[in-house]
């Protein structure tokens, strides 16, 4: 069943590997187009999920988060708490195509819809690379350094220089969970395992927030979600019971 909770990122947030489908207004197909701009309703965000499930067909265990609002502030400032627990390069792009409604016309804005039935391939999670990229470029100036016959005191200053490096990727890193750890979201979410079929059905009924035209939600699928359950907390306690 749906439930309203809130999302936190677990200290000890292990590695996920699952299928992951989003849809929102932007999605070609699925959106209403207006020249106000593109909504879409939690019913047909779910309706629209629920019908790729169940092409799947099998076995699933699913998780579905969803942000939905019945006005374009309220939706930015759900979605901007929800893609700050949860930072997926999908979410941002989500956030910068709603902050950006406004200003440029829907049809450059559009996603195509994914074609047929079934979910996508599972998706890992990108990252920033500019560090490692600075990194690799002090370990090719050492080589380089080391072919020329570098003296001692130069390769003394290259281990200072990677010592440096090493301790501000740390305390960067450190900050950045810090924050993640801090933040929190309140979220729709739907847990649940069974038949791709009944949860699809399941998943229809009873969706909440009728009223709302900006929504954005998020279907996980895989074998395990224990990662993606622990995230969920709700005063009774029904994370990841839902099966």
């Amino acid at each position: 069943m749906w439930r309203k909770a809130t999302l936190s990122t677990p200290a000890n947030m292990a590695a996920v590997n699952c299928a992951m489908l989003p849809v929102h207004p932007w999605v070609y197909g699925v959106g209403r187009s207006e020249e106000s701009g593109s909504y879409l309703s939690p019913q047909n965000a779910v309706d629209h999920l629920a019908g790729k499930l169940a092409g799947s067909g099998g076995q699933q265990s699913v998780v579905v988060f969803m942000v939905c609002a019945a006005d374009h502030p309220a939706f930015m400032q759900a979605l901007t708490q929800f893609s700050a627990v949860l930072p997926l390069p999908v979410f941002s792009q989500v956030a910068r195509m709603a902050s950006t409604a406004a200003t440029l016309a829907t049809t450059k804005m559009q996603l195509p819809a994914s074609a047929g039935n079934g979910l996508p391939l599972p998706q890992s999670l990108s990252t920033a690379t500019s560090r490692m990229a600075i990194n690799a470029q002090r370990i090719a100036q050492a080589k380089d350094a080391a072919g020329a016959g570098a003296n001692l005191a130069g390769l003394a200053s290259a281990l200072s220089g990677f010592a440096n490096a090493k301790a501000v990727a740390l305390a960067s890193m450190e900050s950045a969970l810090n924050g993640l750890l801090a933040g929190s979201a309140q979220a729709w979410v739907f847990t649940a395992s069974g038949s791709a079929a009944t949860l699809a059905s399941e998943m229809k009924k009873n969706v909440p927030q009728q009223d709302a035209v900006f929504t954005l939600a998020t279907l996980f699928a895989g074998e395990d979600l224990t990662t993606l359950e622990a995230m969920i907390n709700d005063p009774d306690s029904h994370a990841g019971t839902g099966r």
